[in-house]
């Protein structure tokens, strides 16, 4: 073997190693994927189209669900039914039912000030007529009890998309009410009790659906799926909503580019830049699971689709162990977990299963835009513009913080951390 033979296997053996310690000692998840599933308790029964969120009891959290349909997937299996989740010791209980008149399913759940507002949804009769609901409930986890109703939403709205500005107000963006898709967007401001009307979303079936979900990074809305049209097609198109702080009911819309995939009915959640819409599937489908196209049966998706905001682009690689649809939120739980459950998985079956999702954001930022680094003259060097850059060894410890020159003593093999775009990456170079 020759000198050059040599020297490149041990650099690979070197690297190799490198990047076990690494994973070790920085906490790196070097997996395939960012995300990982866990199986936790399941839910006391099977449930589907279930408006979920979270909140606080005497510092321990938990995660919520409110209505839905049973196994039977008929008009009778909606129901009215509520339960809770306890995260730290992975215990469901079953709550008092919804204070309504009639069982919902479609609503949707969001917790402001640790207070969760259960918002529209519909009911469906034995003739099979459709009604939807103008109803706000609010629900204090704290007390553990239901609260009066809030002030009805002035558009009854089902199956709408409904995210968070800043801990104060809850927006409703499109969504079906009684007999068509309506491009409104109504705000909700729980502090006081009101709605107002935000800029409408464009009136035409790009913008306004049924079944989508999205999510409020800083001031910019961010929706993506859902159906629309004449036969109900499942839709690919992400619409960004730009709110002016000064003036929340004033929305800029546009649209970033569509998605690889069709998507109806998902989770969606947030991390720094990034928006994920978790499973959902590619065909739109009534309540039953079967498809509006005539085409049978629908099927879940097993990926996570990620939209980086600054870069403005898509990430489909993230696949996922489980298959589920029918989604109406989840419940964050840290700044890196989410816990959804129900819904339904393979062949429309109705589950009761329960997952915490954890993502890693520095496995997932492995995906993002490429940095260059290289020595040279003691210095290290960058193909962009990085910020914090952090010098750690082999074994973790951290050796420099934006160093101008590197210390002649150090390892052959070094970490370099840094942050490009705000997302942090660790590069290993060799200093020999």
């Amino acid at each position: 073997m020759s000198l050059t033979s040599v020297n490149t296997l041990v650099i690979m053996l070197i690297l190799k190693y490198s990047l076990l310690v690494m994973s070790m000692c920085l906490g790196a998840a070097w997996s395939q994927t960012a995300w990982n599933w866990t199986q936790m308790a399941d839910m006391p029964v099977p449930v589907a189209n279930n408006a979920v969120s979270h909140g606080s009891m005497g510092g321990n959290t938990y995660v919520y669900s409110f209505g839905g349909i049973d196994t039977t997937k008929v008009y009778s299996g909606i129901n009215k039914r509520a339960f809770r989740y306890d995260v730290t010791n992975d215990v469901w209980d079953e709550i008092d039912t919804l204070p309504v008149v009639l069982p919902l399913i479609a609503s949707s759940a969001n917790t402001v000030k640790n207070k969760i507002y259960i918002i529209g949804g519909y009911h469906v009769y034995a003739g099979g007529n459709e009604t939807s609901s103008d109803e706000v409930i609010i629900y204090n986890p704290e007390t553990n009890t239901y609260e009066p109703n809030g002030t009805p939403i002035p558009i009854p709205i089902d199956d709408q998309t409904q995210c968070v500005w800043r801990d104060s107000l809850i927006y409703v963006v499109t969504g079906w009410s009684n007999s068509g898709n309506v491009p409104d967007v109504q705000i909700y401001n729980p502090a006081l009790d009101q709605w107002s009307v935000g800029t409408s979303v464009p009136n035409d079936n790009n913008y306004r659906c049924f079944g989508s979900s999205g999510y409020i990074i800083g001031d910019t809305i961010f929706y993506h799926g859902g159906a629309a049209g004449f036969s109900f097609g499942a839709k690919k198109q992400l619409r960004k909503g730009v709110i002016n702080p000064n003036n929340p009911t004033e929305i800029v819309w546009s649209q970033e580019e569509d998605a690889v995939k069709n998507n109806y009915r998902s989770a969606c959640v947030a991390h720094g830049n990034n928006v994920f819409w978790i499973g959902g599937s590619a065909t739109s489908y009534n309540y039953n699971g079967i498809a509006y196209n005539g085409s049978g049966g629908v099927e879940p998706i097993y990926s996570i689709a990620r939209f980086d905001a600054l870069t403005k682009t898509w990430y489909e690689g993230d696949g996922a162990p489980y298959g589920v649809m029918d989604l109406r939120g989840n419940g964050q739980v840290s700044a890196t977990s989410w816990v959804i459950c129900g819904g339904m998985e393979d062949g429309q079956e109705v589950s009761k299963r329960t997952f915490l999702l954890e993502y890693d954001p520095v496995t997932g930022s492995m995906d993002e835009e490429e940095i260059s680094v290289w020595l040279k003259d003691g210095k290290l060097n960058f193909s962009e513009q990085v910020e914090e850059v952090k010098i750690y060894g082999l074994d973790g410890k951290l050796l420099m913080q934006n160093p101008d020159l590197l210390d002649e003593k150090l390892n052959a093999v070094i970490v370099v951390e840094f942050s490009f775009k705000g997302i942090i990456q660790r590069k290993l170079v060799s200093l020999n």
